[in-house]
């Protein structure tokens, strides 16, 4: 079996377990959510995704409709359970909007579930599964040194795609949504990607010294993150090498533009329930959702503008194009 396929079997076998598991369960779609099958599907999107634009596209983008389906729905799932978390202990939150919030959570696990049948994960015609790894095997698997290749190229184009959204932008964000989390989106499956492929990339200190401006992205979460920690190389002979240093410098970036987006969410989900639970105009359930946020909470516009300060000076250093350092083999 070629990299490739085996990389995909990886994560299959995860999620395969467990919804065998899911489905001893009274409430599948919930034990799947509270038991992290976000985390290889999140893989096989990120796997599939990538190989559909080294090869086989079609193959690949099915399977990446199939693995996103499911991995959206479990997302709507914790977005709003862990609002509903967040408040259940607090009293300033109206009961109605913590009603809500945990019926929105009820309504999207019953949508997992029906997703999981519907798509065949689960049921008597369980053979999701099954088909995807028959796609698998169909697959025009490429030799270890051409894949790595293409790889890189894939890498390439993914940096100069942000490097475009950002420009067009002119890094100016004016949603939290089309703007924030986007960009933060398309950054991420760059941290994403390395966790997936098991191995191929690996991290390393480049030969010159570290520019001063990078210190202040090394701090000692982003150092000891378990997600920066990559999968070991094993027998891999053919590597793509990132620069370390950038790599923890764009984990900061991401876990910081998280933060601000969460906040800004958390304004928009309780004006959503606002809007849903009583008879209020939009501008009203914002101004009350900025009370409820809680006292000196941002506005969504400090947000972006935050968001745009950082991302603006990260990509001003130059740190996505020099994330790359090249391809590298083991010498025989």
């Amino acid at each position: 079996m070629k990299n490739g396929q085996a990389r995909f079997e990886y994560h299959l076998n995860q999620l395969q377990e467990l919804i065998a598991k899911s489905s001893k369960q009274k409430n599948p779609g919930l034990w799947l959510y509270q038991n992290n099958a976000r985390t290889p599907l999140f893989m096989l999107e990120g796997l599939a995704k990538m190989y559909a634009g080294i090869h086989n596209k079609k193959k690949f983008s099915k399977i990446k409709e199939h693995t996103k389906l499911l991995e959206d729905a479990i997302g709507q799932i914790d977005y709003y359970d862990a609002f509903a978390k967040e408040f259940v202990t607090n009293k300033k939150i109206p009961a109605g909007i913590k009603n809500y919030l945990q019926a929105q959570s009820r309504e999207k696990i019953q949508s997992l579930n029906e997703i999981l049948h519907e798509n065949n994960w689960l049921g008597d015609n369980a053979d999701r599964i099954e088909k995807i790894r028959k796609k698998l095997g169909e697959a025009d698997w490429q030799d270890e040194k051409e894949e790595i290749k293409n790889i890189h190229q894939y890498y390439v184009t993914a940096i100069n795609k942000i490097l475009e959204f950002i420009n067009e932008k002119n890094f100016q964000f004016t949603n939290v949504e089309n703007d924030l989390h986007e960009f933060r989106r398309m950054i991420r499956w760059l941290s994403i990607y390395p966790q997936a492929l098991r191995g191929c990339i690996q991290l390393s200190s480049p030969k010159t010294a570290t520019p001063k401006y990078l210190s202040k992205y090394l701090t000692r979460a982003v150092k000891t993150s378990p997600y920066n920690i990559l999968p070991d190389a094993g027998e891999q002979k053919h590597f793509l090498l990132f620069d370390k240093n950038r790599f923890y410098a764009l984990s900061w970036l991401i876990a910081e533009l998280g933060n601000l987006k969460d906040s800004g969410l958390k304004v928009e989900v309780i004006k959503e329930a606002l809007l849903q639970t009583s008879k209020i105009n939009e501008k009203d359930a914002l101004a009350q959702a900025y009370k409820l946020a809680g006292p000196g909470h941002k506005t969504i516009q400090q947000l972006l503008d935050a968001s745009e300060k950082i991302s603006n000076t990260f990509c001003k250093e130059k740190n996505l194009e020099s994330l790359i350092l090249g391809v590298a083999a083991v010498k025989k």
